[in-house]
């Protein structure tokens, strides 16, 4: 019952008491006064029912059970500082470990070329699952399916945070020639595309039409940016979607971004995670090297890191 009531601490200093057999050059170490040290070694004495250290002349000798216990003490106290002192350094060239990223496959087609040449260049033992977005992405981070998230939404739980690490504008993709201006009247007469994975047709572009008396016709909700370019490019349709993420990933030609003929907000990539992971070393290496590629392959400077709601 005794040892149930011995703190780390008073075992740190049972473990120095015995390395310097001297209650002063003790006292020093952990920097503590002689009568702090002095008390200390008077409750070692208390809950072990040992004297410990014994006076000998000048110098002070260890009993025989302080002898007996001295090695498996200062492995136990070596072990017991390790588990409590969180690693600080993350060593990407040796380290084996896999990152699970769910990502906006906008976001994912225009930087998964280079996230994943930085990631072959720098961490040979990692490894990245790139998931879609689901519908229940905080309780993925919350429960470590999803190591991170990467979408245009911000997360509102309090137990994420974010960090916006790329910004774009929304323009419209067509086959027209590049150098067409696009007036509200053509916009609203082309046949659209738009890109939802939860199958919506309306969005905030429809409440601008209506302002103005207008209304767009929506033939295709496509679940990905991918699905729309190719009706765009085959079918004769226009769709809005980010620009650099376009320029990234439309290899075709025929391919054109419009500035659109209202104004809309930038759109931000914004990378999120659980707070369980702020202070892991791998999980904050991931987060810089995300925020390096998105800024690299979307375009705007990344905000400073690990900004938390």
């Amino acid at each position: 019952m005794r040892a149930m009531h011995v703190d780390l601490n008073l075992l740190t200093a049972l473990d120095v008491l015995l390395a310097e057999r001297s209650v002063g050059v003790a006292a020093e170490r952990m920097n503590l006064s002689q009568p702090a040290m002095s008390r200390t070694l008077a409750r070692l004495r208390t809950v072990t029912g040992d004297p410990i250290l014994v006076r000998s002349g000048r110098a002070m000798l260890p009993t025989p059970y302080a002898e007996q216990i001295r090695d498996q003490l200062h492995a136990l106290v070596e072990q017991a500082h390790t588990i409590l002192t969180p690693p600080t350094d993350f060593d990407a060239s040796t380290v084996k470990r896999t990152f699970t990223l769910q990502c906006n496959d906008v976001i994912a087609n225009a930087l998964v070329a280079d996230l994943t040449a930085r990631i072959r260049r720098t961490a040979p033992g990692v490894h990245l699952r790139l998931l879609a977005e689901s519908g229940t992405t905080v309780d993925d981070l919350r429960e470590g399916r999803a190591d991170a998230r990467l979408s245009a939404d911000e997360p509102e739980a309090p137990d994420l945070r974010a960090r916006v690490v790329a910004g774009d504008r929304l323009a419209l993709i067509s086959r027209l020639d590049p150098a067409t201006t696009i007036t509200m009247a053509d916009f609203a007469a082309f046949d659209h595309v738009v890109v939802s994975r939860r199958g919506r047709v309306r969005g905030p572009i429809d409440d601008i039409l209506d302002t103005h008396g207008l209304t767009r016709r929506v033939v295709l909700s496509a679940p990905t940016l991918d699905v729309a370019l190719r009706a765009v490019i085959t079918g004769d349709l226009v769709t809005v979607a980010p620009a650099a993420c376009v320029t990234r990933l439309a290899q075709h030609p025929a391919i054109a971004t419009h500035t659109l003929p209202f104004a809309l907000p930038p759109i931000r990539a914004i990378l999120s995670w659980h707070a369980r992971l702020d202070q892991d070393p791998g999980h904050r290496w991931l987060r810089d090297l995300i925020a390096e590629s998105a800024a690299e392959s979307i375009g705007g400077a990344p905000k400073p890191p690990d900004t938390a709601r």
